[in-house]
């Protein structure tokens, strides 16, 4: 039986590093995945899915209205899929995170979603709270704070640094938005 799996860390913590090395796996091996982004996230180009590292790879995209199932299903009109991975999957809706799960129950697909668990205020994205609901198997991928501590949180901040408390919870950024820390530094940031 395929399995909807989450893999979820705070920002620089390599999850789509992580993807594209396990979509390399399968198609060093033959096999072929289907790769999903948010549309709304476009910082390294329209399409792409991209690490900190230099790693990319094309990828199809999801917005909030996409029918994820329904894509699916049209592409395996054209070939075979075996392994479905998602990067950005904090922007998913619950309906879309359902949806995966029909890919892994009715059509025997494996689905590997990658994500933020929580936003810059420490809340549950929608598709993270779904994902850590549903999914069959989740692993917590690690990075650390500047103290050396796990962090689990991040942190949204101006240009000149200062933590930003109130705003948009989609608002796409890298280092130079957000800062990934430990619980007891997000407290001390945030609430101060």
């Amino acid at each position: 039986m395929a399995k909807l799996y989450f893999y979820y860390s705070t920002m620089n913590a390599g999850k789509s590093t992580t993807l594209l090395q396990s979509s390399f796996n399968y198609e060093e091996r033959g096999m072929k995945t289907l790769l999903l982004t948010a549309a709304f996230d476009d910082r390294y180009g329209v399409g792409k899915i991209s690490s900190r590292i230099g790693l990319e790879a094309e990828a199809n995209l999801f917005r909030d209205d996409t029918d994820i199932l329904k894509m699916v299903e049209e592409e395996l009109l054209s070939r075979t899929i075996n392994c479905l991975m998602v990067d950005e999957s904090q922007f998913l809706s619950k309906e879309q995170v359902f949806q995966l799960s029909e890919v892994a129950d009715v059509h025997g697909i494996p689905v590997i979603c990658y994500g933020l668990r929580t936003d810059f205020q420490g809340n549950l994205f929608e598709g993270s709270q779904h994902l850590l609901a549903w999914a069959d198997e989740l692993k917590e991928l690690k990075t650390i704070c500047h103290c050396g501590s796990k962090a689990t949180m991040v942190i949204r901040v101006n240009e000149d640094g200062v933590p930003i408390r109130e705003g948009a919870q989609k608002e796409v950024g890298g280092n130079d938005r957000y800062v990934a820390l430990c619980r007891k530094h997000f407290k001390q940031a945030t609430y101060g």
